[in-house]
């Protein structure tokens, strides 16, 4: 029997269709959107035997994730770099074919005369795949997603579950598209305001003034040299110097429970919360403390700037400091930054400058100290700029000082 010949199989997905056009509510998370889906087109009479969803995103360093569904089987989710863009397996894909020409591509497999256009749909015929259907999602802004439906049916898809597929398409690419900004949503802000600050915002916390006094760690690092720098570097090597140095920090500082705030140029903001009023921080201290010493390793191995005269190997000075900081939202009616504020944050800022003057890479002040004792060592006491009591600092016992710029 040709799939010409294959029978006419009842198939009603209106309860899909309503479901997804009620907005996949029972369904928090786009795996499990198409878990159910998946189920319920099942129930519905269409032998499903995979199902793969990919979506493009607005991310860094991510192009998009791919959703494969499989009866029995968890939804196994993926994340492809931009990397995969020029790769023969997505460069020779329906699914790219189906992204430049927005129309749905077919191929019945179990037919003799099937085209072999695409080198994939090889595997799926080993796979027992007779019939292979992408469909493009089509967004609002024009944009083209694109789902695969596949089946092991002897004869393929009837034309009633095909036409039982065609129907859920315009109310999958609502819903995706809907999963698909909020996560660009959420992708942006962990990129632009980290991770923490995003969620805030997401949750409403958007209104000028909306702030909170918390406990923290206050990490304020900064580039040696770097005015010099600039001044001799080409502004592309230069920009490229940056990265790889907040590279060295800021992968550390999340992996040790910290939350980066702002750069400031070449200098960096970022806190470690301090969970309740009263808490031990000592492991908090500890943590950074770690932190701060990994960070000055990475920054040491980057090494002298090759292939340019006159410019020192890459340095740091960073302030450690412990106080409570105004956290929230801060700035003009329509302009807002969130970020940190108080004497906390500005007597880390003096503290950091004072690093350079003597010779230090790592300063503490006595808050700090006295909650990692055994690996901090006195440095005096210092007037410094905005406060009228010297505070005393503190060095890392391990660190000899280099010679003062």
């Amino acid at each position: 029997m040709t799939i010409a010949e294959a029978p006419m199989i009842a198939c009603d997905t209106r309860s899909a269709v309503d479901w997804l056009a009620d907005g996949a509510r029972s369904a928090p998370r786009p795996d499990m959107v198409l878990a159910e889906l998946c189920d319920r087109l099942v129930r519905c009479g269409i032998p499903l035997w995979r199902v793969a969803v990919f979506v493009r995103t607005l991310h860094p360093e991510i192009m998009g994730r791919r959703f494969l569904w499989q009866p029995g089987a968890e939804v196994d989710i993926a994340e492809a770099s931009f990397d995969f863009l020029e790769t023969p397996a997505f460069r020779d894909s329906p699914v790219l074919a189906v992204i430049d020409r927005g129309k749905a591509i077919r191929r019945r497999l179990a037919d003799q005369d099937c085209p072999k256009d695409y080198p994939v749909l090889a595997e799926f015929r080993a796979d027992g795949i007779t019939d292979y259907l992408a469909s493009p999602l089509i967004f609002t802004d024009g944009a083209v997603h694109v789902a695969t439906w596949s089946t092991r049916q002897p004869c393929g898809f009837s034309d009633a579950q095909f036409a039982g597929l065609q129907s859920i398409i315009a109310p999958l690419a609502r819903v995706a598209e809907i999963r698909a900004l909020r996560r660009t949503a959420t992708n942006l802000l962990d990129t632009y305001v980290g991770n923490h600050a995003g969620e805030r915002i997401l949750a409403g916390q958007i209104r000028r003034g909306h702030t909170e006094t918390i406990h923290a760690v206050i990490w304020l690092s900064d580039m040696r040299g770097f005015t010099a720098a600039a001044d001799r570097l080409p502004p592309q090597f230069l920009l490229d110097l940056l990265n790889r140095y907040f590279d060295c920090q800021v992968p550390v500082i999340a992996k040790h429970g910290g939350q980066v705030l702002k750069y400031i140029g070449d200098g960096l903001l970022a806190i470690f919360p301090i969970a309740g009023d009263g808490a031990d921080p000592r492991d908090v201290c500890g943590r950074a403390l770690a932190c701060a010493r990994e960070a000055q390793e990475k920054i040491h191995a980057i090494g002298p700037v090759v292939g340019i005269e006159n410019v020192e190997a890459v340095r740091f000075g960073l302030a450690l400091h412990v106080g409570h900081v105004l956290y929230g939202n801060i700035g003009s009616e329509n302009r807002l930054d969130f970020t940190c504020i108080g004497p906390a944050v500005n007597l880390a800022a003096r503290l950091e400058n004072l690093a350079s003057k003597l010779g230090r890479t790592i300063i503490a002040s006595a808050e700090f100290a006295e909650h990692c004792k055994l690996d901090l060592e006195p440095l005096g006491e210092f007037a410094v700029p905005g406060f009228t009591a010297p505070q005393a600092t503190f060095g890392l016992r391990t660190e000899t000082p280099p010679l003062q710029e």
